[in-house]
């Protein structure tokens, strides 16, 4: 009756070994390091170096506990691990000295890391920590804010091309076409081809068209309609967000945390970025390509004192400047699927960009009756633009051109990441910048533990105390299930941060409540005067349909959790659903493999250390099942 099969303890002993071959990584800690990656595309890290770099530690008397070749992420990189912190700091000073002959033009960079303890034979079956979150290991916090007004001036200089294009096309004739704020008005001459205009205007079905002048100056007022300007912001964020994830990848962060915050603000949490001016410096940058005219109107040599004609600027600063362009861009570089440094003809530093088929079939357009002009590259920073370049197109341009010039390959590397990374659709600011050092996160850590192990050894004494062996059986089982949880987690490589411990510690209190219902429900068993074993086998059967329906209507507001939540509303929600599925398989199948393996085999079961066990109608049962008559004056 409470036997288990073998195939059923079998399955219990792999759960076993799986919990504790993936939750034993979390307890060897992590060593301090420095890993050397490359600072140029066209140099790879190449097992060699490892080598390299273990020589000049030893000849600087700066012994690593390990030098390791690492080809396992999107770059190729050196780690040596070092006993102490002081030997970290010294070994990056002199790696950075030896590795890089020329400081203004780094080959190598070297930054400061943690690499896990972890033995090599674990880490061979993929286990490795959990990853820790920014309130636990450390790191750095940015809250940005994304400039809404220059995703509507971009939107409205496109929207001002597209209404040019179509009256061209149209072979409509008009008296100028401008900006005016938020909107674009278009002058006319008489009320008949304005009629003509509006009706071509009409498949622009972003645009409200509005009448406005009177006699020979007729005009055509366009302005975004509110549902496509709440698109346009609403896009603008998302591409943002899109394109930090790119830049913080590029970083190599693990398990960053990129999300919304308002109508107009980015958060970035960056866990164990010791190195913050790097990680700000490519973060906080915003590089908005564009591709733009010279105007030919004006003499090269006279740009600062001739004046600059309508719908051209001018720009002082950068490679070729003062230059007037073209206000309307060729292309930019949402167009832009890959940028590399490179080398051009004259072996100098340039940048290679390819551009999708859009981008490149309008870079055709652009060019193909354009050769002998000049056209510059301007790259916009907060706002700001910088000329790249100026050349002159020898040939039509196609899907890969090169910007040249860079002065360096360390900037052309810099660029190169910027434009690979995507253009962002608007400037951020960095409103907010916190920094949480990597103590601040141990002490959490600390604290977290001691929570989850208190909370822990207050229930199981509670229910040795109440349950005898039972309760004994039940702390095991909880035990199991704290263990097959964060192995879970482990494999998953989910970041753990304090509002994850939070709902841990929650996953051992419902863990514990199903075990209840169990040991309760064997106790109603034997005072309604069935056997032991009859008891045990109707109080787990009977006792996992109740525990079934509240675990399915705890997980599904987890899963609500997970799906309409963000952040750390996530975190908490995903340890909370596989704490469910934990409490569900040790609470009920371990638990009963235990209690079967105890006392499955005994034929002549006579009672159950289960604890005392009442009667309402003032009898009492010991823990045998056995009545004894309590009556007045007896």
């Amino acid at each position: 009756m409470n036997r288990y099969s073998l195939w059923k303890y079998a399955l219990i002993v792999l759960a076993l070994l799986f919990g504790v071959i993936y939750t034993v990584p979390n307890f060897f800690g992590e060593s301090p390091a420095v890993q050397i990656s490359s600072a140029k595309s066209t140099l790879k890290v190449e097992p060699a170096v490892a080598g390299r770099v273990d020589q000049i530690l030893k000849q600087g008397n700066l012994g690593a506990e390990s030098v390791a070749f690492d080809n396992s992420g999107s770059q190729p990189s050196v780690r040596a691990r070092f006993a102490t912190t002081d030997i970290q700091f010294k070994a990056k000073a002199l790696l950075e000295k030896e590795l890089n002959t020329d400081p203004s033009d780094p080959t190598y960079i070297v930054a400061f890391n943690l690499l896990p303890n972890t033995p090599q034979w674990l880490q061979s079956l993929h286990a490795f920590p959990m990853y820790l979150g920014l309130d636990l290991r450390g790191g750095v916090h940015f809250l940005m804010q994304v400039d809404i007004k220059a995703v509507l001036n971009k939107r409205l200089q496109g929207m001002q091309a597209s209404v040019r294009s179509l009256l061209r096309d149209k072979n409509i004739r008009h008296s100028g076409i401008s900006r005016s704020g938020d909107s674009i008005e278009i002058s006319f001459r008489d009320a008949d081809t304005r009629n003509k205009a509006r009706a071509a205007l009409g498949e622009l079905q972003e645009m409200l068209l509005t009448d406005a002048g009177s006699g020979d100056d007729l005009k055509l007022i366009a302005t975004l309609r509110p549902e496509a300007l709440k698109q346009t912001q609403e896009d603008g964020v998302k591409q943002n967000i899109s394109t930090l994830s790119k830049r913080v990848n590029e970083l190599g962060v693990a398990e960053p945390l990129i999300q919304r915050q308002g109508a107009d603000r980015i958060v970035v949490e960056l866990p164990g970025v010791q190195d913050v001016s790097r990680a700000k410096d490519i973060i906080g940058r915003t590089a908005t390509l564009e591709v733009r005219m010279v105007d030919e109107s004006v003499v090269r040599g006279t740009e600062e004192t001739t004046a600059i004609p309508f719908g051209s600027e001018l720009f002082k600063i950068g490679k070729g400047a003062p230059v007037v362009l073209n206000k309307e861009p060729v292309l930019t570089g949402d167009y832009i699927s890959n940028a590399s440094a490179s080398f051009d003809e004259n072996h100098q530093p340039a940048v290679s960009i390819d551009l999708n088929g859009d981008g490149g079939r309008k870079m055709r357009e652009a060019t193909r009756d354009k050769v002998g002009k000049a056209m510059a590259i301007v790259l916009f920073e907060k706002g700001k633009g910088e000329v790249l370049t100026v050349a002159t197109i020898r040939s039509e341009l196609g899907s890969r051109f090169q910007i040249t010039g860079m002065g360096s390959p360390e900037a052309a590397s810099d660029l190169a990441l910027l434009l690979r990374a995507g253009s962002l659709a608007a400037p951020m600011d960095i409103i907010e910048e916190r920094t949480i050092g990597p103590q601040l996160g141990a002490d959490n850590i600390k604290k977290g533990f001691d929570s989850v192990l208190y909370g822990f050894l207050a229930m199981a004494i509670f229910m040795v105390i109440y349950y005898q062996l039972f309760g004994f059986f039940s702390a095991l089982a909880l035990s199991v299930n704290v263990l097959l949880l964060v192995a879970l987690l482990s494999t998953l490589q989910v970041t753990l941060t304090l509002p994850g411990i939070a709902a841990i510690a929650l996953a051992l209190g419902m863990a514990i409540d199903s075990n209840v219902l169990i040991n309760e429900r064997i106790r109603e068993e034997l005072r309604a005067g069935n056997s032991p074993q009859a008891a045990i086998a109707a109080g787990f059967d009977r006792a996992w349909a109740t525990i079934l329906d509240s675990n399915v209507t705890t997980l599904i507001a987890g899963l609500a959790l997970l799906i309409f939540g963000s952040g750390a509303i996530r975190g908490f929600a995903v340890v909370h659903c596989l704490g469910i599925l934990t409490s569900m398989f040790s609470a009920v199948f371990f638990s009963r493999g235990v209690v079967n393996l105890w006392y499955g085999r005994k034929k002549r079961l006579s009672s159950l250390a289960i604890g005392q066990i009442w009667k309402p109608e003032g009898e009492v049962l010991t823990t045998s099942g056995k009545a004894s008559a309590k009556r007045d004056g007896k």
